[in-house]
């Protein structure tokens, strides 16, 4: 099987996006923060209570509950969309040719290989550590954080693509 298709910046910033919604440690990291900031507030009231000698700590533990609470709905909506800005930064900082543009994937019994106008790239499929589908691609990761992407929308059908390369890799996750 060969597929041609053109990688955007939008295809690289969906794969990042991808990757910090499945990876285990940005999740932990993410309900940390959802945790912990909140409870900060709470022992921020606490002790504006016990040291500045205000009376109105039913007034700050409100208003520090309300702050906890809308953290912890709408932090996770801002740091996906941290991920999103400071990947597409990183696109535009320097030149993407090898990243972005044209590729070739051809697909072989043994393994893959990737062809783009800045070169060529084989694995093996045994080189492939994970594999991820996610709405606007397939991610065949070659290690913890990169991954060779083929966007769906360059695909004429991508329900052959995900059954084949569920097929080579299906032996090993």
């Amino acid at each position: 099987m060969e597929l041609n298709y053109k990688l955007t910046e939008e295809d690289y910033v969906d794969f990042n996006l991808f990757h910090a919604k499945n990876s285990p440690a940005v999740k932990k990291q993410v309900t940390m923060q959802r945790i912990f900031v909140p409870l900060l507030y709470i022992v921020l009231a606490f002790l504006a209570f016990t040291y500045l000698d205000m009376p109105s700590f039913l007034v700050l533990s409100v208003m520090f509950f309300i702050m906890g609470i809308l953290w912890a709905i709408f932090y996770p909506a801002y740091f996906y969309r941290l991920i999103k800005r400071n990947a597409a930064k990183m696109m535009r900082e320097g030149k993407n040719e090898a990243v972005l543009g044209a590729h070739k994937m051809i697909f072989t019994e043994d393994g893959l290989r990737e062809v783009s106008p800045k070169g060529e790239m084989s694995i093996s499929w045994s080189g492939i550590e994970t594999f991820g589908e996610g709405e606007s691609g397939f991610y065949l990761y070659n290690s913890g954080m990169s991954a060779l992407i083929i966007p769906k929308k360059e695909l004429g059908n991508s329900a052959e693509v995900s059954s084949f390369l569920k097929e080579k890799i299906k032996n090993r996750f």
